[in-house]
């Protein structure tokens, strides 16, 4: 062995060290196991295997695997991967690039053919160390052609965040970094906030210069070409940071972290409807794409806001007065039902709305009598598709113009319209306030980047009935049982979507308290008060 690697097993459980550039620690282990799982050299008589991986295959193969990266061997860790080519570049830039100087590697227990890790490095850079550690995890698969039990390469086995054509540098960072605070002056980590690390990241990429923060030392994600802002890993030097100054309320961010944790995939978005200040952004898994900003998924029934806004500037519905809501309803060959077949023989439109009633509002599109009145309604009053200059990276929603069957559904809030938890916020935040107010994380002074304007504002009338129809919802309707904790006056919209026929519907929740409005969305979470509307409930009671 070379430069001080070593292999233990503790307790069962197998522990590589090595530092220097340590090599040796693969022949080490295979010394120990044998080769475990037959992931050494096969014998020429020996017979291809097949079917799926054993225990004793996982086990050795990711045994090997990991004491060959952790002794400074690369290129045989990449041979014991389903993709060496693109493996060994990136376990060498481990050491070459990412700076590590010596690593330990320490897997937990297996389920079925996948072994969680953690990695305990120090990097080393210009003559500053830092402890760094880590969890990852990888798969074992057959190898397709050989039948050879082989990780399964994903860059994310070398780190969590790492994404195609990412990789890992140690370096000089490129912007200064920024001690991010609420709008109360209090203290944003990535620690604290798991949801606000890729927040953090684009907003110090984008004004760490202006606020004053100087570059340091830090081990980070680099995208490449094209790719998002780079995520910062460890810091090895501070530099000077500079405050900046966010509309993020801690309060409500800390229940907004705490309320999607409990879902697999989950997003939640809140605003003030008086000024457009994001009061909370969080998602689940945290840390990973922001679909709360810059996702696209068909809102449900959430989009009734904009539809009953419509049909109320069209004085084709009052909220007082009787609407048709039979159980189901036909429009140019596309049958639309409500939940469970119901109907209300002789109910106003409010409780239509309340009830999330489907016919009633398909029953008014041929009275609309225009194509493109539900788009030209979301971008001229709720602005949605402006463009908007939050401080981040955002998408703004998408109602496109549609006729026939395909119109039917986005009345409903299904077929081409896309939303995320954002946009549907701020169409709740629209509603409450009467006017659109483009959502925004930092000042528009900062950069003197322009906000979004929308041309017009709703009509009191309409504002006022629509206010009226979300209070209903909130109290008697299909919201009822998830805004029963939110005190004072409170209004909701719940709203359900079938994606690309799965089995159980994405979970849409949007609700007013005071001022503060918010929206959330549960991939698979059924209907819209089931899961995303505690979400809800939970943001609007903290802020």
């Amino acid at each position: 062995m070379r430069s001080g690697a070593k292999v233990a097993i503790v307790g069962g459980v197998f522990v590589v060290v090595a530092s220097g550039v340590g090599y040796g620690g693969y022949n080490l282990w295979n010394g120990i196991t044998g080769g475990a799982g037959g992931t050494g050299t096969k014998s020429g008589s020996e017979a291809k295997r097949t079917g799926p991986v054993t225990s004793e295959e996982v086990t050795g193969t990711a045994g090997d695997f990991l004491a060959a990266w952790a002794g400074g061997e690369p290129e045989r860790a990449a041979q014991l991967t389903n993709n060496p080519v693109d493996a060994g570049p990136a376990l060498a830039g481990f050491r070459e690039e990412a700076k590590v100087s010596a690593a330990t590697i320490t897997p937990g227990p297996a389920t079925g053919a996948t072994v969680p890790f953690t990695v305990k490095a120090t990097v080393t850079y210009k003559g500053v160390s830092k402890p760094w550690t880590y969890t990852s995890r990888l798969t074992v698969v057959r190898g397709l052609t050989t039948g050879r039990p082989l990780v399964d390469w994903q860059p994310a086995v070398l780190h969590p965040r790492l994404t195609k054509g990412a990789t890992l540098r140690t370096g000089g960072a490129k912007t200064g970094g920024i001690e991010a605070v609420d709008h109360k002056g209090r203290v944003l980590t990535a620690e604290q906030y798991p949801s606000l690390g890729p927040v953090l990241d684009q907003l110090r990429e984008r004004y760490g210069a202006t606020v004053g923060g100087k570059p340091g030392i830090e081990v980070f994600v680099d995208p490449g070409v094209g790719g998002a802002p780079a995520a910062t890993l460890l810091t090895l030097d501070k530099g000077e940071t500079g405050k900046l100054r966010t509309t993020i309320d801690a309060d409500a961010q800390a229940a907004a972290e705490k309320a999607v944790a409990r879902y697999g995939k989950a997003s939640v978005v809140a605003i003030q409807p008086s000024t457009g200040a994001v009061r909370a952004v969080a998602n689940s898994p945290a840390g990973g794409f922001n679909t709360a900003f810059s996702g696209a998924k068909a809102p449900g029934s959430t989009l009734k806001i904009v539809t009953a806004a419509l049909l109320l500037e069209k004085g084709l519905v009052k909220a007082d007065r009787v609407a048709e809501c039979p159980p189901n309803a036909m429009y140019h060959g596309r049958t639309i039902e409500n939940l469970k077949g119901f109907s209300l023989n002789g109910k106003t439109f409010a409780e239509s709305f309340s009830r999330s009633c489907n016919t009633a509002f398909i029953k008014k599109i041929d009275d609309v009598g225009d194509d493109s009145a539900l788009a030209k309604e979301a971008k001229e009053v709720f602005g949605i598709g402006l463009d908007w200059q939050t401080g981040i990276p955002s998408v703004d929603g998408s109602v496109p113009e549609a006729t026939g069957g395909a119109a039917a559904e986005q009345y409903i809030g299904q077929g081409t319209v896309t939303m995320n938890p954002l946009n549907v916020a701020s169409i709740t935040a629209t509603a409450k306030d009467g006017r659109f107010r483009q959502p925004y994380l930092v000042a528009k002074d900062l950069d003197d980047r322009e906000f979004a304007q929308a041309e017009r504002r709703l009509p009191d009338s309409v504002s006022r009935q629509l206010r009226e129809m979300m209070r209903r919802t909130a109290t008697s309707g299909t919201g009822a049982d998830a805004m029963a904790s939110v005190a004072g006056d409170k209004g909701a919209k719940t709203g359900s979507a079938e994606v690309d026929g799965q089995r159980v519907s994405d979970s849409w929740f949007t609700g007013f308290a005071e001022d503060l409005a918010a929206a959330a969305f549960v991939e698979g979470g059924g209907h819209g008060g089931d899961a995303a509307g505690p979400v809800v409930a939970q943001v609007l009671k903290a802020g």
